[in-house]
């Protein structure tokens, strides 16, 4: 079974979606089926908009960039760097805490 590309709309689509939501002259599914989402997208941009206004939508849709190969071995070491010094801090925490008493 092969998935369909994920499809993306633009920042004016959305806000236009939204608009026609918020006014209520159709169902929320009815008005879903005919701009060809999921009903629940429409709440999720309706939310969008209402957290950030203006600043909501900013990129041009899809999935974000792969990160490379470099980057991702940049992260991990710095991932693994942070675990240990999380580590150390909970010890101190605990040594400290018997300390107190």
């Amino acid at each position: 079974m092969t998935r369909k590309p994920r499809e993306t709309f633009s920042p004016e689509f959305k806000r236009e979606a939204v608009l026609l939501l918020e006014q209520g002259d159709k169902e929320t599914s009815q008005l879903a089926r005919e701009l060809g989402v999921r009903r629940n997208q429409l709440y999720k941009w309706k939310k969008e908009i209402d957290a950030h206004g203006e600043a909501a939508f900013p990129g041009q849709g899809g999935r974000p960039k792969k990160i490379s190969n470099n980057e991702m071995a940049l992260l991990k070491t710095e991932l693994k760097k942070l675990r240990e010094e999380n580590e150390i801090l909970k010890k101190a925490a605990i040594y400290f805490a018997k300390e107190s008493r």
